[in-house]
């Protein structure tokens, strides 16, 4: 849950989803629509569905015993180098390294390391950095000290709340006496990111399909974005296409002059994302939009809408039906 993600905003979420799948074994057995409402509102879906194939995984080819060595852990679906190093370090206390961007922004102004951290090399250093600074913990601990634990974890805690990404707070920073860009002034300058692309706006149409007190809603495909989650039926909007026009289409009735019930702006890694909400209520027995669903659309009440995982842009359409009702 903390990849992409401040703990703050985790908080809630961890502590609903530690009541509802407090085992690897009810995590693995539990329905994919539960499994993504509990994620709901944390984003990057394929974060939750690869927590589901390690438990599988930990539950049929280890006995349900998690591993703890570096080499099994990764070895665990959706498991990377960092994940690997945060497990193996914080709850077994292994020297092992880990590098988020918390802890490049630490080492980059301690060292002057200039570079862009996401360049294959750059990137190496910091690892290496890293691995030689967690190691050199392991060799200084005294007594039942869990250096290795403490000390990744102080790492991702000081990027977090003191060497911040501007104005960090320098005067009060525990190794401000070794940091070669406090010194030299320059902390502003480090790292080095590279430009982030350019945004692109895209436009999307949907539409709110109500009949006899049903809602029409479609799954997206397991390997799309966002997929495994819900939604109302929506198209895109290809350059200057009319919106009318594509509605006329879809739905073979006039929308001249109707406006949108709701509009929705959200953002998708570089895409900036507007959608237009159309409503459609449809006569007992009016079965003329059944184009409108996929083979994976069905229609759902009330508590079924409400129940079922949405992603966020369309979480916000389903408030303002709830709301009405």
């Amino acid at each position: 849950m903390l990849q992409q993600t401040q703990v703050k905003t985790v908080i809630p979420f961890w502590e609903r989803w530690m009541r509802e799948l407090p085992t690897i074994g009810q995590l693995a057995d539990v329905e994919e629509d539960r499994l993504l409402k509990l994620w709901e509102g944390l984003g990057y879906y394929r974060r939750a569905r690869n927590l589901q194939k390690g438990a599988r995984y930990i539950e049929d080819e280890r006995g349900g015993v998690f591993p703890d060595s570096h080499e099994g852990v990764l070895e665990i679906c959706g498991v990377g180098r960092y994940t690997a190093g945060a497990i193996c370090s914080i709850a077994f206390d292994q020297p092992e390294p880990l590098v988020d961007g918390n802890v490049i922004r630490v080492l980059s102004r301690l060292f002057e390391k200039s570079g862009d951290p996401k360049e294959k090399g750059v990137q190496e250093w910091f690892w290496q950095k890293a691995d030689e600074l967690v190691k050199l913990a392991d060799v200084k601990r005294k007594g039942k000290q869990r250096s290795c634990s403490d000390f990744n974890q102080s790492m991702m805690e000081l990027g977090a709340t003191v060497c911040s990404p501007s104005k960090p707070s320098c005067s009060i920073c525990p190794v401000k006496d070794y940091c070669s860009a406090r010194e030299s002034g320059t902390m502003d300058s480090f790292p080095e990111l590279a430009k982030r692309p350019k945004t692109t706006k895209r436009r999307f149409i949907g539409l709110v399909v109500e009949r006899e007190g049903g809602w029409l809603l479609g799954k997206r495909p397991g390997e799309s974005v966002n997929g495994g989650l819900w939604e109302f039926p929506n198209k895109e909007l290809k350059g200057n296409e009319s919106t009318t026009k594509l509605l006329e289409e879809w739905t073979g009735r006039s929308w001249s002059g109707k406006k949108p019930f709701k509009t929705v702006r959200h953002s998708i890694t570089r895409y900036r994302i507007q959608l237009d909400v159309f409503r459609l209520v449809l006569e007992k027995g009016d079965r003329r939009v059944t184009k409108l669903g996929e083979k994976n659309s069905k229609w759902v009440t009330d508590s079924e809408l409400e129940a079922l995982p949405l992603s966020s842009a369309h979480s916000k359409i389903r408030s303002a039906l709830l709301k009405e009702a």
